[in-house]
């Protein structure tokens, strides 16, 4: 495994969120316990509002068949860690209310807004697509314990888009930015999606951060354990 400073020549940077610029122990120990613990008196609350309704539609969509008991259903989905899209925009609905009420605040690597604040002054477009839903991905960068970080992103892209496992997914969202692949890296820590981007012709830099998976032992595409790591800078 390489994990050399790694030089890239792009003029997008997408990136992945759990386990690539926040440890994915903050999201599995803090943000899901946080939808558990407030679902129930959520849905009591908030039901009938028309977003919640499109989300619970959407999991009925997901599931292919009526929901009798809602909270039962997305208890169920968080045990097999989902990445359904209802339950994404369920989850992002109650991370809105913690965030707000400032019950919530997301935690990033130190290294990350150094990097990120580099790369954007550098021109670099700085995009993120995670499985979390677009709502969830503004509220997390928008609630940080630096501060509110969304103006460094131009776009945000979820699973609407499709499945961060598929090329495809990449291919349209290289389209839906008008550059060629070759022109973007994405930032993770999973390999199918570095297997993935990979084969929708983007550049891939796979994250090796404290409580990730472990990477194979002959895995061989570049890697880093820090975005200090990263000499990325726009083609001349």
């Amino acid at each position: 495994m390489q994990d050399r400073p790694v030089a890239v020549i792009a003029r997008c940077a997408l990136l992945d969120i759990e386990g690539t610029v926040a440890d994915i122990r903050f999201v599995y120990d803090v943000m899901f316990p946080f939808v558990r613990s407030q679902l129930e008196s959520f849905l009591d609350q908030f039901q009938d509002s028309p977003n919640v309704q499109q989300a619970i539609a959407t999991l009925v969509s997901d599931a292919g068949h009526p929901i009798e008991d809602v909270a039962s259903h997305v208890h169920r989905l968080m045990d097999m860690d989902s990445k359904t899209t209802g339950l994404k925009a369920l989850q992002g609905l109650i991370w809105e209310s913690g965030f707000h009420s400032g019950s919530l605040r997301a935690e990033i690597f130190a290294d990350v807004l150094p990097a990120l604040q580099q790369w954007k002054q550098a021109g670099i477009d700085l995009k993120i697509y995670s499985s979390g839903s677009i709502l969830a991905q503004k509220l997390f960068f928008g609630h940080t314990t630096q501060g509110d970080l969304t103006p460094l992103f131009t776009e945000h892209f979820d699973t609407t888009i499709g499945s961060k496992r598929e090329a495809s997914s990449y291919a349209r969202i290289a389209q839906a930015v008008s550059l060629r692949p070759a022109d973007i890296v994405f930032l993770t820590d999973v390999v199918p999606e570095v297997e993935a981007a990979t084969a929708a012709g983007l550049q891939v830099i796979t994250c090796v951060r404290p409580n990730n998976a472990p990477l194979p032992e002959d895995y061989n595409s570049p890697t880093v354990r820090s975005f200090e790591e990263i000499a990325l800078r726009l083609p001349e």
